[in-house]
């Protein structure tokens, strides 16, 4: 990706020099449905400071002319490296004119143009973010360079284009929308495309929003408008009235789009979502969950984000870590939430996933240091969003609430429509709170690093506790990581549960204490009887790994399950999944633990997520003279409990889908075949259209399906959905042909969409195809580097995490990787990747000798 990188020096040096007004944009889309390429018109008008020399951005096969006041530049002088050149700017005013031929994509960046099988018409939408308006229109490419957008498209008739500003009346199939508000270039959009729609208002506080959503026709039968409008009024309520703020655009689109790379963008009044969220067959709740959270998620943006965007990307965290914490929130406190148990979802999925990256050697502060795009486009991950947001969570316990919001609120008045940094929040903040914040902002936003929590406890001959304390340890950071281990401030609640003449575990009492230090006493909790469990960060109020003492962890391992509230169970199946991915707790351990709890467990979405963890466990973490135990016990485990579930239940269709993916005797293949045919039936179990691909797939992976199967399974569904599928069911087959045709269609071209070449890579790794696939390293390490180099970085960053051979775990990958690291000279975003990826295997074979350890002893 040579070219289209941009430094924070360079950003800083042009910001100083510029201040951008308008632009005004004309794409030329009536030759859409052919493809290629269209035609760009960029007009923008901007202030320079002084008289000086700056650039502009643009990613084009072609630019035809360059007008900068009034005096035309030569293209093949000033285009060069994806940014324009502008010597001689004047002081004060200055209007620049491009006329470009910009290019559609077929990798989720830029102007993304697909195909919609069912009815060949072809799909457009806009992903910008981070640095990919430049590829349709000429712009300044960084956040705090905010500006009005008028957007003119001109696009095939019958076709509907959406943008930021309400969709005006077209005229001989030109669309002219009105100027947006001051924003950043990255939140502008444009969908444009036959798309079938609904819509509907928001009305409060005298004001009625128009809401609109949005999907291709094909999937207009599974669109489900009513219960979207339901969550996002829901999202306007709550968010109006803490935010104290009124929502600032002229209209809120929801717009589900195909091959779509992330859950969303939050792009101002028209919000891009993945469309496999428009749910074609029956899923869980906790997909509805899901789903409602991201919808929240892109709400919250309008305000944290659009309204007020970070001056640069090291404050990410200002949009995404809020965004992530408000969604929560007001799906756990809203009138009316169908998902009260929000806070159980979280620390269950999200909040593992920060633990995990926090313990990477690529392990950052919440607020990044980003020194240039490269960076931060690997920077979306678990310490950003999941992180942050159980920071704020821990923010709010520490200032309050109502103290809480109203530092939003003045945040928002204060700084509508411009760009801030970390002191504009923090200090919004210390007003209404009172707290003097710089030192637990140094602690836990400026810092990187994970602490422990652990119980100290003494009691005497009678069970009463004499002495308690909470002691905090602070882990050295794994090497390579910026930094030194630190402990730091926590707020914390410690629950006494015991189990009442029911057999459930119930909380007694609570306290909340301020943890600070090595050892903290707690001296409330001296002279009472001892509990049959202490649970520290009990409400999940911090952010730490916490372990149980001996007395509770025995009481947990036989009653995990009995805990009456769904939070402290999360709390516990985390911690053991923590403890299991750090060799604490053998992996064989793991799944008797599972395997005794799960039946208990009525919160689906901790289901599913414990039907991940242990298949994870045994994939990786087990020791391979014992894996085809454990994944034995495993599977008949699943089969088990996709019998005995209540019929029609998520339980049962949670246990259908363990099942389809890990089924390895020929009786379990025989049942996932008959339920394919139709043969076989499980009372209440329907196999539609994405369980039938699941089952296809496990059996293309196993050698029972061939490509003819494939191709017929694919005639029942000729959808992108169906291609999709068929293509991971395609690259599962346990052949050398199969491999090397995929690895082909990866590596060696580069004509896939994006989505199928993330179906083709899911489809080429399985997990039980080791000796198959043990020659695709080398060919790994040969490659990598010049794939990155030569596409686009989705399509490179799919390729890098997905093909590393992440399933040889031995020393040889590991030495394979570090001669690479040495020699390849990777860009610091590539190496990053690698290291991240290098670390999952140095940490599974860690766990695997602990798994044998536990055999031997």
């Amino acid at each position: 990706m040579p070219g289209t990188n941009l430094t924070r020096e360079e950003a800083q040096r042009r910001a100083r020099l510029l201040s951008v007004d308008s632009y005004e944009i004309e794409l030329d889309l009536s030759g859409a449905q052919e493809g290629g390429t269209f035609r760009s018109v960029t007009s923008v008008r901007f202030d320079a400071a002084e008289a000086g020399d700056s650039f502009i951005d643009l990613v084009a096969p072609t630019v035809h002319q360059v007008v900068l006041n009034g005096y035309e530049l030569d293209p093949a002088e000033v285009f060069a490296d994806s940014r324009i050149a502008l010597s001689g700017l004047q002081q004060g005013r200055n209007e620049l004119r491009v006329v470009a031929d910009c290019a559609y994509t077929n990798t989720g960046e830029g102007l993304h143009r697909f195909v919609d099988p069912v009815d060949q018409q072809a799909y457009l939408y806009t992903q910008f973010e981070v640095p990919d308006a430049r590829r349709v229109f000429a712009s300044f490419e960084q956040p705090d360079l905010k500006a009005t957008f008028q957007f003119t498209v001109t696009a095939p008739e019958g076709w509907t284009v959406i943008s930021s500003s309400p969709t005006p009346e077209p005229k001989d199939n030109v669309w002219r929308f009105e100027p947006t508000p001051r924003i950043s270039t990255y939140i502008t959009a444009l969908i444009v495309g036959p798309y079938h729609s609904v819509h509907s208002s928001w009305e409060g506080e005298g004001r009625s929003v128009p809401l609109g959503i949005y999907c291709r026709p094909s999937l207009a039968e599974f669109l489900d408008s009513d219960a979207i409008f339901e969550v996002t009024r829901q999202g306007f309520d709550w968010f109006q009235e803490k935010f104290d703020y009124a929502y600032p655009f002229a209209k809120y689109d929801q717009l589900f789009v195909p091959e779509f790379n992330a859950g969303a963008m939050e792009n101002a009044g028209a919000v891009t979502i993945r469309d496999q969220y428009v749910f074609r067959s029956k899923v869980t709740d906790a997909a509805y969950e899901t789903r409602a959270e991201t919808i929240l998620h892109e709400l919250a943006h309008m305000w944290f984000g659009d309204l007020v965007t970070m001056e640069w990307w090291n404050d990410l965290w200002l949009n995404e870590s809020f965004a992530t914490f408000t969604s929560i929130a007001c799906q756990a406190s809203a009138p009316g939430s169908r998902w009260p148990h929000a806070w159980t979802t979280f620390a269950n999925s999200m909040k593992t996933w920060a633990y995990r990256q926090d313990q990477l050697p690529s392990t950052h502060p919440i607020m990044a240091e980003i020194r240039d795009l490269d960076d931060v486009m690997v920077n979306f991950d678990g310490i950003t969003y999941a992180k942050g947001a159980s920071v704020l969570k821990q923010l709010v316990a520490y200032v309050g609430e109502e103290e809480f919001f109203k530092g939003v609120q003045a945040y928002f008045k204060r700084h509508a429509y411009q760009n801030t940094r970390l002191s504009d929040l923090l200090g919004a903040l210390e007003e209404t709170s009172g707290r003097d914040l710089k030192t637990w902002s140094k602690a836990w936003l400026e810092t990187a690093g994970i602490n422990i929590l652990r119980p100290e406890i003494e009691t005497d001959a009678s069970g009463t506790i004499t002495s308690f304390a909470v002691r905090q340890e602070a882990p050295a950071l794994p090497p390579g990581a910026k930094g030194e281990p630190l402990l730091r401030p926590h707020r914390i609640a410690i629950g006494l549960y015991d189990i009442d003449a029911t057999g459930k575990l119930v909380r007694g009492e609570r306290i909340e204490v301020d943890v600070d230090g090595e050892l903290t006493p707690v001296a409330a909790l001296t002279g009472l009887k001892r509990p049959a469990v202490i649970l520290l960060n009990d409400d999940d109020l911090s952010y730490a790994k916490v372990r149980l003492d001996p007395d509770s962890l025995a009481v947990v391992t036989e009653h995990l399950g009995d805990f009456e509230a769904s939070l402290p169970r999360a709390l516990c199946w985390a911690s053991a999944w923590d403890m299991t991915r750090d060799g604490e707790l053998a992996t064989r351990d793991y799944l008797s633990l599972v395997l005794s709890g799960i039946a208990k467990e009525s919160d689906i979405g901790v289901v599913q997520s414990l039907q991940r963890q242990a298949k994870l466990a045994l994939d990786l973490y087990a020791a391979p003279d014992w894996r085809p135990t454990g994944l034995a016990r495993w599977t008949e485990a699943t089969v088990d409990h996709l019998r005995a579930a209540a019929p029609g239940s998520d339980h049962q269709l949670a246990w259908a889908r363990a099942f389809a993916g890990t089924a390895r005797t020929d009786e379990q293949l025989d049942l996932l075949a008959g339920l394919l045919a139709g043969t076989e039936t499980i009372e209440g179990l329907a196999v539609d259209t994405e369980l039938r691909w699941a089952f296809l797939e496990r059996l293309a992976a196993t050698g029972r399906s061939d490509a003819a199967s494939i191709d017929a399974e694919l005639e029942r569904d000729r959808t992108s959905a169906g291609e999709r599928h068929a293509a991971t069911a395609r690259a599962a087959r346990p052949t050398p042909e199969a491999k090397a045709e995929a690895w082909a269609s990866v590596v060696e071209s580069d004509k896939l969409p994006n989505a199928v070449q993330e179906s083709v890579i899911g489809g080429f790794v399985q997990t039980d195809q080791r000796e198959l696939l043990a020659s695709y390293a080398e060919k790994y390490f040969a490659a990598v580097k010049g794939v990155w180099d030569s596409r686009s970085h989705e399509m490179a960053q799919q390729i890098a995490i997905g093909l590393y051979p992440t399933v040889q775990i031995s020393q040889a990958t590991l030495d394979a990787t570090d001669a690479w690291l040495a020699s390849a000279e990777p860009s610091a975003a590539l190496r990053r990747l690698v290291t991240e990826c290098r670390a999952g295997v140095e940490r599974a074979l860690r766990a695997q000798a602990a798994d044998a350890a536990a055999a031997a002893g």
